[in-house]
């Protein structure tokens, strides 16, 4: 890890396969002490030195192949989680660090760092908008006013399975599909990953958590 003596460094993915994200939340996550430091995931060999990880929406699935077959890049987010290091991810994101992805019949790994695999399906499984409650194990400080009813969105034709029954969730949905139906936000480690879209909004303030919690794990 870099150290906390500056802004904390968050290596976003971009490239090919991941490119969801909303610029209100990029320039909320600068103006709370973030400096984002683009890696891609498809291209690159190797992580740049980084405090943490935000890994977004896109279509791992339409490049599985080559995400499958850089393993040094996925054995490098691999050893960051395994020691801690924070990561949000979402949809795509959460995909790519669970175990495997299977599409059109053809199952290939992926990073391996979540306990379940991917499987895209010829239906939405979940479409729309969501709320959701954020449970007490959620790992972020500073909890969000109104974090019993909080709006977001998804969008994602798989589904997880395998699901380790020992995992927990940050999140209980409200309204929409989340991870099973009942929750979302998937918790291992430092990881925090949904199939729910967040935006950065003054009832639900993520970027600045985030930036806080990474602070409190460098420190």
């Amino acid at each position: 890890m870099v150290g906390s003596s500056s802004r904390v460094r968050i290596g976003i993915a971009r490239d090919e396969a991941f490119g969801f994200y909303y610029p209100d939340d990029i320039n909320a996550l600068e103006q709370a002490g973030a400096t984002l430091v683009p890696f891609s995931p498809l291209h690159d060999d190797h992580l740049p030195d980084l405090d943490a990880l935000f890994i977004g929406g896109g279509f791992p699935e339409t490049h599985m192949q080559t995400l499958s077959s850089n393993r040094s890049m996925c054995d490098d987010i691999r050893a960051a989680i395994d020691k801690d290091m924070p990561v949000y991810a979402e949809c795509g994101g959460l995909m790519y660090l669970s175990n495997s992805i299977t599409w059109h019949d053809r199952k290939l790994p992926m990073v391996g760092a979540l306990p379940a695999d991917s499987v895209m399906c010829d239906r939405p499984q979940g479409r729309g908008y969501v709320r959701l409650r954020e449970l007490e194990i959620h790992p972020w400080l500073e909890q969000a006013e109104g974090a019993d009813d909080l709006p977001a969105h998804e969008f994602h034709y798989s589904k997880l399975v395998n699901i380790d029954p020992s995992i927990h969730f940050a999140y209980q949905v409200l309204r929409g599909t989340g991870i099973d139906g009942k929750h979302d936000g998937l918790l291992y480690k430092n990881v925090l990953a949904n199939y729910t879209h967040l935006r950065n909004v003054e009832s639900n303030p993520w970027a600045s958590r985030f930036v806080s919690f990474i602070n409190s794990i460098i420190q």
